[in-house]
């Protein structure tokens, strides 16, 4: 869940950003359809060099009952700790992460390390016929969001996905560009992801979670 303002918000490429609800109701639809984890990311507060709403997480805390991943405006332990105080299970640090890499580490000491997540947010910028390469951009396990497949609907970037992977002995969350349940399945078999996030599929009502676990089982994928 992307928000901004207290609503679920959803663009193209981080852009063009479509209004899809509350997050507090949506959160539930999710939790009710048997999703495995939430991820809530206010999407401003990095930029706005503002905190998390804590309020919002704590309604949401409140009424879903599967694991809550929250980030946005992580910068402190104190802000890690407001987070899971509020009920939080795990916390996503992106901006920080980038600017200062110790601080994952830090907080992986104080919390450990198994509710402290890195988003990425990669954009390729190698050329045709170039060995293919990325950089990692900020505005405001590791969750990498390919950005210039993000609300593009056509897959995951599965180089940047497998690249970050094999390189890794922890979880990595495939994220951004889903448009259909083959690009689900394509984040696991082909970008070695150990999960998938989607979300515009979801919020407006192309797919549910079923119906997302039953494709992906037939692919023989172990799902919940």
């Amino acid at each position: 869940l992307d928000v901004d303002n207290g609503r679920v918000v959803k663009g193209v490429k981080f852009e063009n950003i479509r209004d899809a609800g509350d997050p507090v109701e949506i959160a539930r639809r999710y939790d009710e359809q048997g999703a495995d984890e939430i991820t809530f990311l206010d999407i401003t507060a990095s930029v706005d060099g503002r905190d998390t709403t804590l309020h919002t997480v704590e309604r949401m805390a409140s009424q879903v009952f599967i694991p809550l991943t929250v980030g946005g405006g992580v910068r402190t332990v104190q802000d890690i700790r407001n987070l899971l105080n509020a009920g939080a299970d795990k916390v996503s640090i992106n901006t920080a992460a980038v600017f200062n890499p110790e601080f994952v580490g830090e907080a992986a000491q104080h919390f450990g390390s198994q509710c402290i997540v890195v988003a990425i947010d990669a954009k390729k910028v190698s050329g045709p016929g170039e060995t293919p390469r990325w950089e990692i951009f900020t505005h405001g396990g590791r969750k990498p969001t390919g950005l210039d497949a993000d609300g593009m609907k056509s897959g995951f970037d599965l180089g940047v996905t497998r690249a970050i992977s094999d390189a890794l002995g922890i979880p990595v969350i495939a994220s951004g560009g889903v448009g259909n349940l083959q690009h689900l399945a394509d984040g696991i078999l082909e970008g070695h992801a150990s999960a998938v996030l989607a979300a515009s599929i979801f919020h407006f009502g192309e797919y549910t979670v079923p119906e997302a676990k039953a494709y992906m089982a037939q692919r023989g994928i172990c799902v919940r």
